[in-house]
């Protein structure tokens, strides 16, 4: 029976595996990138292609200015707002401009930077590979964390001549942030202040239902790991397009699919904003290599936060360990908040009050009252601009002459 659920899994990761580029229009719908999106609200916006060190060109937008302030074009300090996991810049912005937090940082007088990781739906091109060759979807948010976020904030200090930017993540936006400041200690210089919210670090008391259920098939290396591990899941593409946009029509039948479909993030619908829904389904799921989802279930089975399990052969042959050896968090010494919600199954409060003792500069744990605050509340709760996004701007005002 595991064997079976995991080739069915396989074969749903194949078929959902059909190439897209957001910046052609397709029949079923034409579909906004995050700068049209910007624009559609009378903000300027940029488009900036980023290359890693290993050759993957990444799609960053900006928002240099906010319309609204008369000293719109002065040098402003920067910010980088990274997504979670199946997300894209979008999520940042489908609030509009009264609680969408990069309009909110623009309007408080920041250069918002957006980022997207390799794989998405923006940020799908590589000097040397196709998204077709075998080796170009063979990453996890290791990756992610070594080379794409340290790219992303080495072009905004170059273009835009700042020494630090401040950064925000949600979810895997957390998770590859800490895996940068661990790996790559001397990043954390270039970061004024870091926002986490929900992160998923330790993971040993998610509850997250599509993490439960693939833990025994996918958890550890074996037949499972190797059937899916090292190619696309659930990028943006038509068909998935065409489900969804019905799936998250106003019609009542279907639009209760579509809030089932928002919990494969891991929460009940609780507080999000259900009208955001069909924005949502425009452009997510954005598109993951396997083994991200992989690697965060490894976390769960491990209790651990630690690098990609490959099985002892190979993890000899790239760690010289049998088991994968853990990050150090401890050399993360930026200036850390934490922001927790009672009702995340994902980034479960019991795992994220390990981390206190272990950053080395952690400023505040911020736990949020409502009993009721979930995983994807910190970006689509329709008082998110109230409980999160004015506190995060606020502090980050404390470091600048804004």
């Amino acid at each position: 029976m595991l064997k079976v659920s995991v080739i069915i899994l396989a074969l749903i990761a194949t078929v959902l595996a059909v190439e897209y580029d957001p910046y052609i229009d397709i029949t079923l719908k034409k579909i906004k990138t995050s700068a049209q999106r910007i624009e559609s609200f009378g903000y300027p916006a940029e488009t900036h292609e980023v290359e890693t060190e290993d050759g993957y060109l990444l799609n960053m937008f900006r928002i240099p200015y906010s319309p609204n302030l008369d000293n719109a074009k002065s040098p402003r300090p920067a910010v980088l707002i990274q997504h979670g996991l199946f997300s894209c810049s979008d999520c940042f912005l489908l609030n509009g401009p009264d609680n969408a937090l990069a309009y909110n940082y623009a309007d408080a007088g920041y250069d918002v930077w957006l980022g997207n990781a390799r794989g998405n739906i923006y940020s799908r091109n590589h000097t040397k590979m196709s998204t077709k060759h075998p080796y170009y979807w063979a990453f996890s948010w290791h990756e992610i964390g070594a080379y794409d976020l340290p790219a992303m904030i080495d072009y905004i200090l170059a273009t835009t001549g700042e020494k630090a930017v401040h950064y925000v993540g949600h979810s895997q936006g957390c998770t590859t942030f800490f895996v940068m400041g661990a790996t790559r200690p001397e990043y954390n210089d270039k970061i004024k202040t870091a926002h986490m919210l929900a992160p998923p670090i330790f993971m040993g008391n998610t509850t997250t239902g599509i993490i439960l259920s693939l833990a025994s098939a996918v958890g550890s290396p074996g037949l499972g790991a190797e059937l899916l591990q090292n190619q696309v899941f659930l990028p943006m593409n038509p068909v998935v397009q065409r489900i969804l946009d019905t799936a998250c029509s106003k019609d009542p039948h279907f639009f209760t699919f579509c809030q089932i479909l928002a919990q494969w993030w891991g929460d009940d619908v609780g507080n999000l904003n259900v009208t955001l829904l069909p924005q949502v389904a425009e452009t997510h799921p954005a598109g993951i290599s396997t083994n991200q989802g992989i690697h965060f279930i490894q976390s769960y089975v491990s209790n651990e936060f630690r690098q990609y399990d490959w099985g002892p052969k190979t993890n000899m042959d790239k760690y010289g360990t049998d088991v994968p050896p853990s990050y150090d968090i401890t050399k993360i010494t930026s200036k850390m908040y934490l922001y927790s919600g009672l009702a995340d199954e994902s980034a479960n409060v019991q795992d994220i009050a390990r981390l206190p003792e272990l950053l080395p500069n952690l400023q505040e744990l911020y736990e949020i009252e409502d009993e009721t605050w979930g995983h994807l509340d910190f970006i689509f709760a329709m008082q998110v601009k109230e409980t999160i996004n004015d506190k995060v701007v606020a502090i980050s005002k404390q470091y600048d002459n804004l």
